[in-house]
């Protein structure tokens, strides 16, 4: 059975037909938003996080059908024509990725994280990222990169 959705993909209305049981982070992935990835499907890596109404979830533990009427924003959605998120500068900055593939989850965890604790000290930030799993690394430049995210996003 399939079911007619409306809402807002990185501000753009979206209109689907999808079917009841389809995943969110399959059908962001089948309409090009393939910064949202798909890493084990059973709710452990994060890299599928994505903003629902402002909040970060694991697209992979949502259906689609019940994104209808709120605004979802994905990786592709934080930045501008011109500039990057300042998580994202961050990131970049603090060399807070490797290989890339835990990224785009990392960065919509840690924005919501500054957006509900804006000075998050070290612990903080390991437990709320404590869902998202990067196996390049041992996080050591990834929390500096959220502590300097944090700090950029107040100056916006």
């Amino acid at each position: 059975m399939t079911v007619s959705i409306s809402f807002q993909l990185n501000g753009t209305p979206t209109q689907l037909e999808v079917p009841d049981s389809q995943l969110l982070s399959e059908a962001l992935r089948q309409g090009g938003s393939t910064g949202t990835h798909i890493g084990c499907d059973t709710s452990q890596c994060g890299a599928c996080v994505v903003h629902v109404d402002g909040q970060s979830v694991k697209s992979c533990t949502l259906l689609t059908a019940q994104v209808d009427g709120k605004s979802v924003t994905t990786i592709e959605g934080l930045a501008n024509a011109e500039d990057m998120h300042p998580m994202q500068q961050a990131f970049k900055n603090h060399h807070g990725l490797q290989c890339g593939f835990c990224t785009p989850g990392m960065v919509m965890s840690a924005i919501d994280l500054v957006n509900h604790h804006p000075d998050p000290d070290e612990k903080q930030i390991r437990e709320w990222l404590e869902g998202n799993i990067c196996r390049c690394t041992g996080y050591h430049n990834i929390v500096k990169a959220v502590q300097h995210g944090a700090q950029m996003m107040k100056e916006v």
